[in-house]
């Protein structure tokens, strides 16, 4: 199962007769696996690893750090439940550390999510302060590198 999950990470368009080759099984034996993981939920969808800056139009990313109160018998849950809820969410975590929760918010201007922070998630009950921080390039996202013979500021590359 794990070596299985580890391929599809990897590749997640690889065919049930590939798949089998390098599991030693056959393609109806993977694609019952397949089946299983995702009967039992831990396979909980697929899609694409976009690289935004190849994109004609501009996608802006935030990481958004949450302190919040924690509702009493509800825990962090509650709120977490509300904040996915938006549409601009990617993904909500909570965490260790100086924050409770962190919010990946994807808008198509800078303006746009700051409005999103300012009128949604900071006026939330819950919510006692926000820190957002622009992402200004991607690298590597999901385990896959996103860019291309990169250069440092020398000149010189560096993958």
């Amino acid at each position: 199962m794990e070596k299985m999950i580890k391929l599809l990470q990897q590749n997640a368009r690889l065919s049930n007769e590939q798949l089998g080759a390098m599991l030693g099984c056959t393609a109806a034996e993977a694609a019952a696996q397949i089946a299983d993981l995702e009967k039992r939920g831990i396979i909980k969808g697929y899609k694409p690893i976009i690289d935004y800056d190849k994109l004609d139009g501009e996608i802006v990313t935030a990481l958004i750090e949450l302190k919040v109160t924690p509702k009493k018998g509800l825990g962090f849950e509650e709120i977490a439940k509300r904040i996915m809820e938006y549409d601009e969410v990617d993904s909500v975590y909570l965490m260790s550390g100086g924050y409770d929760l962190s919010v990946t918010v994807k808008g198509k201007t800078f303006k746009d999510i700051a409005l999103f922070v300012a009128h949604r998630l900071a006026t939330l009950d819950s919510v006692i302060s926000t820190a957002t921080h622009f992402v200004l390039s991607c690298y590597k996202d999901t385990g896959v590198i996103l860019c291309d013979d990169v250069k440092d500021e020398r000149g010189q590359n560096w993958l």
